[in-house]
């Protein structure tokens, strides 16, 4: 739960920035307990104070914005958790819960969670545009890939293997605040383009397709060292139309369709690719993969879960 336009509250101030962590010291005696509590942060934190005393951040691009007050809380459990807690404590007028992938969905992946993921379907114009450019640039398209898509999301039950995917590796790759808000995740581009290579050689793909929020300069690194990379990239016409989110849904649905795909840990962007490819018949082995810091190349991919109907 983040506050992406902190004027609406009246201003460009957020009266208290909540930084959610684990517990330092993991799970006491193996035991799992749902709690919180105000703790020293672990980490080093990604604000700091202006002049004038207020904080200083990455506020998603609201320059802008500063926190009044920052804390770190180690939080274990679902997200209610967290309610009762921010009740009791927290007076504050605005308040921003930063990371909080730290706590869990409390009915994700159950029966009324997908019934409900399965019926938000993107919008047609959207997965049209979409279409039209994996055809041009990446020789994909339903039929030939096996996921051919009902407009009615009650008769999408196909099975998990069943799709094949278009001939091309989809990349995932988050940047800006993941830098430095998830520094064990996230690789250098050099790291990522390792990464790349090696999964496009082991399953024989030569297109490449890669959605990302970094920056120009970066962008132009990852085009050098990634020549055949391809990018939806909408003219400002087309940007004025599609606006933002649009774009995002353009990029997941591309996503969603590869041969295999690798995301970012942790990412919303990311999850919501791993749902699209379960519902369009995916097989998990090339849905689930992350990418790993430079620290660890070897990390722990995440494990799937299976649609219940």
């Amino acid at each position: 739960m983040r506050i992406s336009k902190p004027i609406e509250s009246g201003g460009p101030f957020i009266d208290q920035v909540l930084v959610l962590q684990n517990y330092a010291e993991g799970w006491t005696d193996g035991k799992w307990d749902e709690k919180v509590d105000e703790r020293p942060c672990i980490e080093r934190l990604m604000y700091s104070k202006d002049k004038q005393g207020y904080y200083r951040g990455w506020f998603w691009g609201y320059e802008e914005t500063r926190g009044i007050n920052v804390t770190c809380l180690s939080a274990q459990g679902h997200a209610s958790v967290l309610a009762p807690f921010l009740q009791t404590n927290i007076t504050a007028t605005s308040v921003m819960l930063d990371r909080a992938e730290t706590v869990l969905h409390d009915h994700y992946a159950g029966k009324d969670y997908w019934d409900t993921r399965r019926s938000m379907v993107f919008a047609k114009h959207l997965r049209i545009i979409g279409n039209d450019f994996r055809a041009k640039y990446l020789n994909s398209t339903d039929e030939k890939d096996h996921t051919v898509y009902s407009e009615d999301w009650r008769l999408m039950k196909a099975k998990l293997g069943s799709a094949k995917g278009g001939p091309y590796l989809a990349v995932h790759l988050r940047r800006k605040d993941f830098i430095w808000g998830h520094r064990e995740d996230v690789p250098s581009l050099k790291g990522a383009v390792k990464k790349i290579r090696s999964l496009m050689k082991k399953h024989a793909l030569e297109n490449l397709f890669v959605a990302t929020d970094a920056d120009e300069e970066e962008l132009a690194k990852l085009k050098r060292m990634l020549p055949e990379m391809v990018r939806f990239e909408p003219t400002w016409e087309d940007l004025e139309f599609l606006k933002d989110g649009g774009v995002a849904i353009i990029d997941q649905w591309i996503c969603a369709h590869a041969r295999y795909f690798i995301g970012t840990s942790v990412s919303t962007f990311s999850f919501r690719i791993h749902e699209e490819r379960e519902i369009l018949g995916f097989d998990p082995k090339t849905t689930y993969n992350r990418f790993c810091g430079d620290s660890e190349p070897e990390c722990e991919q995440p494990t799937h879960w299976k649609i219940v109907y």
